[in-house]
């Protein structure tokens, strides 16, 4: 109102000033005859603009701010009346988030009859209260209904909000359909066909394929989904989002129903399900399902891998896997080792850290193997950091020279015509020499161990057989093809040594092919008195031994034992106690806690009742069925807890 009164005062003094200089004007011109018409006329004028002036300031002034006075009046309650009927729940908050004006809608819709005058709004909505000042707000939930809510600062300053509601419960509902109808592609395949139905009759053979197929028509039941059969041991499943979650949730229950189907009365079937979802579209899930699957079989089978954008998740697991008879496979590898060998001068040859005799054995059986193809061949070994010292020290006293380089003196031997060759593991951060791995271009890896996510990658070849019981054995077996092969007796003890520790003396893991091998590696002299003293260890070791089985104790059927001193050669002792362990009755799997530089280790065995692979899994490890390990950054009591944990969560889910 005060500054509409200063410029009608404005509009005054400049009109008053107008006519007053006019009339000056006019003056002058009337003094001469040739402008006396015009200052007459201007004189005129002037005195009319005066009087119109004297007129509207004495009799329509009042009016005239009366009449401006309403209509910003009615500006101002429009302005209310709008808020207030606003299209879009709203309030104005304080600067302590308290309510202190809402409109119609927001009472009506939103709150719904409570008062909220004065309330925190933060304490009516889980909302963040920064990012609703920002570009895309935050979204809240409300007695079913969602509101994406916006804020913006008042003309009053930062002290006052005014946050906005827009109902976007159909965009969001329209989104949950849309993804709960998404396609996921499941791919389910018959572990080791072809072994089970081996010497069976046609018509069991049938009874199977029956069996099976009402078995996958039942795992579809109630759903929208689709099964197709896509090979003799291999079926598509095609099902929404909306009815795979509950199949995910129940962690695929088909798993245990098809180990129950017996084939001719002598053992179970086991499936490897592969499932592919949360991709673009069909092709990207028949993609993500193909490696899940990919990834079950180097896993040992009977598992359901979930394949997603953000990774995998593995359910089931439970059986030890079966051993394939056929050497097929064998023959091929060994013909195209031989071939990529021979385009190379040089051969590298490592194995994991701590390397034990499994991992030494068969990197010098791959060496020698190299040497007699007429190539320069070496194994890479850390002997400051070794589990298979008494392999080292046999070989090399037995006048096998030049067999042995540190992973420095190894790379020094480096270059664009050397091939490395990993063995007895594919995880590219436990290998005896990371910087060589990384270096090194051409690669050939052989492992049994089961796969993991993250495998070595940019190989020339990945032989990875998780039904091998361990290294040595694939060794051995590839080295019965490569031409003319004689092997020192001392390479031959060092294999045969290496499937004694994995098999725990022919015990575990065992299958027709380790006896081959072992047969294999005895024709080749190899000494099973020998190859026993390569066990063999101090007696402070043994004391050793015997205090962490001392300190055992049970829990939920498993062994649990802390060393709580460290010692010399305790990463030995602790695994040893760990097998000797299993003798307990009523255990299914042992563990032993150390600790050795700065981190603690678990070593874990089991007799295949307990998979203990996935329970170190869940602790950052891994391993085989019967055998695996991990490591941690934390105290020992702390492991002892997170094992404890491990071991409740895998009973749970298994």
């Amino acid at each position: 109102m005060k500054e509409t009164n200063g410029v009608q005062l404005v509009i005054r003094i400049t009109s008053l000033a107008a006519a007053v200089c006019a009339i000056v004007a006019s003056v002058l011109l009337k003094r001469s005859q040739r402008t006396e018409g015009i200052g007459t006329l201007m004189l005129i004028c002037s005195v009319i603009v005066l009087i119109l002036l004297a007129v509207e300031y004495f009799f329509f002034a009042g009016s005239t701010r009366k009449y401006i006075a309403k209509s910003a009046a009615q500006l101002n309650k429009t302005e209310k009346e709008s808020l207030l009927n606003f299209p879009a729940p709203a309030v104005i908050i304080d600067q302590d988030n308290c309510i202190v004006w809402y409109n119609k809608l927001f009472g009506k819709t939103v709150v719904k009859g409570i008062e909220p005058y004065g309330v925190p709004v933060n304490e009516l909505f889980n909302m963040d209260m920064n990012a609703i000042f920002g570009r895309e707000g935050d979204r809240i939930c409300k007695d079913g209904k969602f509101y994406n809510v916006r804020a913006i600062h008042t003309d009053h300053g930062a002290d006052m909000a005014m946050l906005y509601f827009a109902d976007t419960t159909e965009l969001v509902e329209l989104d949950y359909e849309n993804r709960q109808s998404r396609l996921s592609v499941i791919i389910i395949m018959i572990d080791y066909y072809e072994e089970l139905i081996s010497n069976i009759r046609e018509s069991e053979k049938a009874h199977l394929l029956v069996s099976i197929e009402q078995l996958i028509e039942n795992f579809i039941d109630g759903t929208t989904g689709i099964s197709r059969r896509a090979g003799n041991d291999r079926f598509y499943v095609i099902l929404e989002e909306r009815h795979l979650q509950p199949i995910i949730e129940k962690r695929f229950e088909i798993l245990e129903k098809a180990r129950k189907i017996r084939v001719n009365d002598r053992a179970g079937i086991t499936l490897s399900i592969g499932v592919g979802h949360d991709a673009e579209n069909l092709a990207e899930s028949e993609k993500y399902a193909k490696k899940a699957l990919d990834m079950c079989l180097g896993r040992g089978g009977d598992q359901a891998a979930v394949r997603t954008a953000d990774g995998y998740e593995f359910y089931g697991g439970q059986s030890k896997g079966m051993s394939k008879n056929t050497r097929v496979k064998s023959r091929m590898v060994a013909n195209a080792l031989i071939e990529i060998i021979g385009s190379y001068d040089r051969v590298l040859v490592m194995g994991h850290q701590w390397g034990d005799l499994d991992s030494i054995g068969s990197a010098v059986g791959i060496c020698d193997a190299v040497k007699l193809l007429g190539r320069e061949s070496y194994v890479v070994a850390d002997r400051s950091k070794n589990l298979a010292l008494t392999l080292i020290e046999y070989i090399e006293q037995n006048s096998i020279k030049n067999y042995f380089l540190s992973p420095k003196e190894a790379l020094a031997k480096l270059d664009d015509s050397t091939l490395l060759i990993v063995t007895d593991t594919h995880n590219p951060a436990i290998v005896e020499s990371k910087e060589l791995l990384e270096h090194c271009m051409h690669r050939v890896v052989i492992d049994h161990h089961r796969l993991i996510i993250s495998p070595i990658d940019g190989t020339e070849l990945f032989y990875h057989e998780p039904s091998a019981s361990s290294a040595c054995e694939m060794v051995a077996e590839l080295l019965e093809y490569f031409p003319d092969v004689s092997l020192p007796t001392p390479v031959a003890e060092g294999l045969l040594s290496g499937i004694m520790l994995d098999t725990k003396n022919f015990i575990m893991n065992t299958g027709v092919r380790t006896f081959e091998a072992a047969a294999f590696l005895k024709r080749q002299g190899a000494d099973t008195v020998s190859v026993k003293r390569l066990f063999s260890n101090s007696l402070d070791t043994y004391r050793g031994k015997a205090a962490i089985i001392e300190s055992a104790e049970i829990y939920r059927k498993c062994a649990i034992a802390i060393a709580e001193q460290s010692f010399d050669n305790i990463r030995v002792a602790s695994s040893k106690a760990a097998d000797e362990m299993l003798e307990i009755t009523g255990v299914n799997a042992s563990f032993v806690i150390y600790r050795m530089e700065d981190q603690v280790f678990i070593s874990a065995r089991s007799l295949g009742s307990y998979n203990v692979q996935l329970i170190m899994e869940t602790l950052g490890g891994g391993g085989h069925h019967t055998m695996a390990a991990c490591q941690l950054n934390c105290t020992l009591n702390d492991a002892r807890r997170q094992l404890g944990n491990a071991i409740d969560e895998y009973i749970r889910n298994n």
